[in-house]
């Protein structure tokens, strides 16, 4: 089956639904995730530090570790292409020199400019309590799960972010360290095997105020 890419905004967050059921014929290459994820990296992070990371549940022995973590999103995890675990690094600033650094060496950034921001983002992070940082690069992890749904569906994909896991197992079940990689969500990917509903929302005037 072929999918139908699209640039046109409107229909891309329009068009989105939550999907439940895919296609389990479509694959997804490695190289069309990459662009995926490419651009699920371009959203906006804290000192733009970057924290999210992604773990591509996509073969048969992943999925099969990861359907008793899912109980209740079997059908997802079974006929996605894949499902991407969004983690995020509690160890971000680990990568301050690497991300400061190409920025001097593309020109996007005087070597002064990140001197001085590195010296004093050193001292935030070395004296900031591990729950607030926990708390700004979930919002962190939020923005780029967005940002990589909108992605999928500019390259035809359909989506569905997913809560309802054991959120205290996964990093462990796939071995990574639970106290530096902190869950934020899944997020299923493939190609709608069936329509999506559609969902009403709230009124402007119910949500927004001006002043």
């Amino acid at each position: 089956m072929n999918t139908t890419q699209t640039n046109d905004f409107t229909s891309i967050i329009t068009g989105r639904r939550s999907i439940r059921k895919y296609d389990p014929s479509v694959k997804i290459s490695k190289a069309e995730m990459t662009e995926i994820l490419t651009e699920a990296t371009l959203a906006p992070s804290s000192v733009n530090m970057q924290p999210w990371r992604f773990l591509v549940i996509e073969s048969a022995e992943g999925k099969a570790k990861l359907a008793p973590l899912a109980k209740f999103n079997q059908q997802q995890v079974e006929t996605s292409a894949a499902v991407i675990a969004v983690f995020v690094d509690m160890n971000n600033f680990d990568y301050a020199e690497e991300i400061y650094g190409t920025a001097v060496e593309r020109g996007l950034m005087p070597v002064e400019v990140k001197e001085r921001q590195l010296a004093a983002l050193g001292a935030h992070f070395a004296n900031l309590p591990a729950a607030v940082n926990r708390e700004t690069i979930m919002i962190d992890g939020g923005l780029a799960s967005m940002q990589l749904m909108l992605a999928a569906r500019a390259h035809g994909y359909d989506t569905n972010p997913i809560g309802g896991f054991e959120k205290d197992q996964i990093a462990k079940v796939f071995g990574m360290d639970k106290e530096r990689y902190i869950p934020v969500m899944l997020i299923s990917i493939g190609k709608a095997a069936e329509a999506g509903y559609a969902s009403v929302r709230l009124p402007i005037d119910t949500i927004a105020q001006w002043k």
